[in-house]
C-alpha cells in the first residue's frame, strides 16, 4: 500500500497581501492570493521544503525577487500545461495578450482557450497568469483586478 500523500500548508505576507501554499510531498501544487489581515505563520514543523517555498514567495511580493525556483506539481488538461509552459516563459515586468499567448502555445486561434487556461492556472504568481492582458486592456484575473493591478504595479508594468 503506498503512503498517504504528505499535504501541508502556509502562508507568506507583504502588507495586506498574501499567498497561501499548498505542497504535496515536497512539490508546490496550488497558490491562493489573499488579501486582508494577516494569517496563521507556517508551523516549526514546517518541512524545509514548505520553509523553503515560503521564503521565495515572500521575497518575490516584497520586490525582491523576479522569479522562482521550485518544484512544481501542476496538473492540467495537456492544452492547459502547453499553454502554462509558454506562460512561464513571459519575463518579469512584460506582459503578452491572449492571442499571442495562444500562437506561443501552438493554437493561434484559441485565444478564448487561453482565457480558460488562466482562470483555471493553480499557480498564480509561480506561472504569472498576471502577465496576459487582452488586446483592448486590462483583462480579467481570476484572484481580482485590484491583485492583477498590484501586480503590475510590483513588476513596473503599466496598465
Amino acid at each position: 500500500m503506498a503512503p498517504a500523500p504528505l499535504r501541508e500548508c502556509g502562508e507568506a505576507w507583504q502588507g495586506r497581501r498574501g499567498a497561501r501554499l499548498v505542497m504535496e510531498n515536497g512539490r508546490l501544487m496550488a497558490v491562493e492570493l489573499l488579501a486582508g489581515r494577516r494569517r496563521a505563520q507556517p508551523t516549526a514543523k514546517a518541512s524545509p521544503a514548505l520553509r523553503g517555498a515560503l521564503a521565495q514567495m515572500q521575497r518575490y511580493l516584497s520586490g525582491q525577487a523576479r522569479g522562482f525556483c521550485l518544484a512544481l506539481s501542476l496538473r492540467g488538461t495537456p492544452f492547459q500545461m502547453r499553454v502554462w509552459r509558454a506562460l512561464q516563459k513571459v519575463p518579469y515586468g512584460s506582459t503578452i495578450s491572449y492571442a499571442q499567448l495562444a500562437a506561443r502555445a501552438g493554437h493561434p486561434r484559441a485565444a478564448r482557450a487561453v482565457g480558460a487556461a488562466m482562470a483555471a492556472n493553480p499557480l498564480p504568481l509561480v506561472v504569472p497568469c498576471h502577465r496576459v492582458v487582452a488586446s483592448r486592456g486590462l483583462g480579467g484575473y481570476s484572484p481580482g483586478l485590484a491583485w492583477k493591478r498590484w501586480l503590475f504595479a510590483l513588476e513596473g508594468i503599466e496598465a
